[in-house]
């Protein structure tokens, strides 16, 4: 007789900086890899599978990500104390938010409606050493208002294919924005943060692999004058002969919301 299975969504956020980014990689601390050894411990002999929602580079943090966990035999009885366990046993950048059983056709790779990310970042002088995990600092000026009105070129239907690296053949380069912004940052404080701070805001059903470091990263390179705007026009036309190779690094960037 053939194990009943069974699934269950999970909510959770973590803070990326320690982690060599979400998928699990042999001799690497990875958030996939660090959530399957704390389930295996406080469900020891249970055959336990999960699958995340989305993979996140190495630095990248996440204020709403969610993975689907798969169970055998038996299912969990209790989701409130099952959440308890888990975060008592987890890292403490790693906290889970809530549970639900999955019913139905539900694909968490496929059935994501809406991602969120935020790219926090600073420009001249250098940080505070504590606002490493959290913010991204450019040396020297930037012209953060020129920066600020190519946002919209990205808004609408465009090929994005300038904006990944190592796509495969079968990756969908032709991807939709829905929303695209700076502003200064007003989603986390500190008292060690610079004075001034901003975050890039963008918004869409799906994204490729660097697309959102490296939208941030043609940005800076308009705000420092190595590009036009007729640079980033041109890099979202189809086949578009413009190669970018400037990647923002991973720590300013955040899974801001996810929606299904």
């Amino acid at each position: 007789m053939q194990n009943r299975k069974y699934r269950y969504l999970l909510k959770i956020q973590f803070l990326g900086f320690r982690y060599s980014g979400w998928q699990n990689q042999p001799g690497q601390r990875t958030v996939e890899g660090m959530l399957y050894k704390t389930l295996k411990f406080i469900m020891p002999g249970k055959k336990i599978k999960i699958l995340g929602a989305g993979r996140t580079d190495a630095k990248v943090s996440a204020l709403d990500a969610a993975f689907e966990l798969f169970l055998e035999e038996e299912p969990i009885g209790d989701f409130e104390k099952f959440i308890e366990a888990f975060n008592l046993n987890l890292p403490p950048d790693i906290k889970a938010l809530e549970v639900t059983e999955v019913v139905g056709e539900f694909n968490i790779i496929q059935h994501p409606k809406f991602k969120e990310y935020v790219y926090l970042f600073s420009y001249g002088e250098k940080n505070h050493p504590f606002s490493a995990p959290f913010m991204a600092h450019i040396p020297g000026p930037l012209d953060i208002g020129l920066m600020k009105s190519a946002c919209t070129l990205f808004v609408g239907t465009h090929d994005f294919a300038v904006y990944t690296a190592r796509a495969q053949k079968n990756t969908k380069t032709r991807r939709t924005i829905s929303g695209c912004e700076i502003k200064e940052n007003a989603i986390l404080t500190a008292n060690f943060f610079p004075k001034k701070s901003y975050m890039l805001t963008v918004r869409g059903e799906g994204f490729m692999r660097y697309q959102v470091r490296m939208m941030m990263g043609a940005l800076i390179q308009l705000g420092r004058g190595e590009l036009t705007v007729a640079d980033l026009e041109n890099s979202l036309i189809d086949a578009s002969a413009l190669r970018l190779t400037y990647v923002a690094p991973g720590s300013g960037l955040m899974l801001k919301r996810l929606e299904f």
